[in-house]
């Protein structure tokens, strides 16, 4: 059974927001696919979060944490950022020892892909009022960082291919995250120190590593601190940050299975099963 919606070309105005974002809710309580983006796709990331703002007052779990994502280089000075969030709610949030399998859920019919990510922790909750931080600023708040996967799912099949904008506007594309295990030294170690390869049916699927982040994890909490505070939501201690894919957005179904070898940080496993309805 799908879902079904019509997609538009222009910003929509605040009561058609309201109900973009119910729909998206309601499909994934549902685990509904959507034919089409339900309304008139946002021309501007403002009005996509405030999309996501309406979609998070209606969902029933607290949020546990945040993902960055990043805006595509061809289109990121239309947007002027590079990087966008969404979150990701303390349910879905599961912390593991190094090689335990977990099963996770994806929404049949819709998207559904793995990726490799690194987890910062925040150690003390950011003041509300400070709206700026500088590189130095965001990596004192870091905690611990960890090795992890991000399970990027939505009801909507298409929602990378129709933009920022669209990811935005349900979560993130986020419905999960393992959280493994500290990355020891993580401080004084270069980048190119962190590497990681990802394996889908046991096929190598992409390789690469925290250096494939455009300006590093660290970079990922800065932005977040700055769009959190500026939305309201200020990060808190305890927060789980998945800074950003870093071996590729790898297409999965329900029934597969996959590993995520960090080297000597660890090793990740999971089974993907179709979620079932909230």
């Amino acid at each position: 059974m799908t879902v079904n919606s019509t997609s538009g070309g222009a910003t929509a105005p605040g009561k058609d927001l309201g109900e973009i974002a119910a729909t998206f809710v309601a499909a994934r309580k549902a685990c509904q696919p959507l034919e089409d983006y339900p309304g008139a796709i946002p021309d501007d990331l403002d009005t996509a979060y405030r999309i996501q703002d309406m979609a998070i007052e209606l969902w029933p779990q607290d949020i546990g944490g945040w993902k960055v994502g990043r805006i595509p280089p061809n289109v990121e000075d239309h947007f002027g950022i590079d990087r966008l969030a969404g979150p990701i709610f303390t349910p879905t949030i599961h912390e593991v020892s190094n090689g335990d399998a977990l099963s996770m859920p994806v929404f049949d019919g819709g998207f559904a892909a793995i990726e490799a990510e690194y987890i910062a922790v925040i150690g003390r909750d950011a003041p509300p009022d400070k709206l700026t931080w500088t590189t130095e600023e965001a990596a004192g708040m870091i905690r611990d960082l960890r090795i992890g996967l991000e399970i990027a799912s939505s009801p909507l099949a298409t929602i990378n291919e129709l933009g920022p904008t669209v990811v935005v506007s349900d979560f993130g594309n986020n419905a999960g995250l393992i959280v493994g295990p500290s990355i020891k030294e993580w401080q004084s170690r270069p980048l190119d120190s962190m590497h990681c390869k990802t394996f889908v049916e046991g096929d190598a699927v992409g390789s690469g590593g925290a250096f494939n982040l455009t300006g590093g994890f660290v970079r990922s909490v800065q932005f977040l601190l700055e769009l959190a505070a500026r939305r309201g939501r200020p990060l808190r201690a305890g927060d789980v940050i998945a800074t950003g894919q870093t071996t590729g957005i790898h297409d999965v179904a329900p029934g597969q299975s996959s590993t995520l070898d960090f080297g000597p940080d660890g090793e990740l496993r999971c089974t993907l099963s179709a979620a079932a309805p909230v």
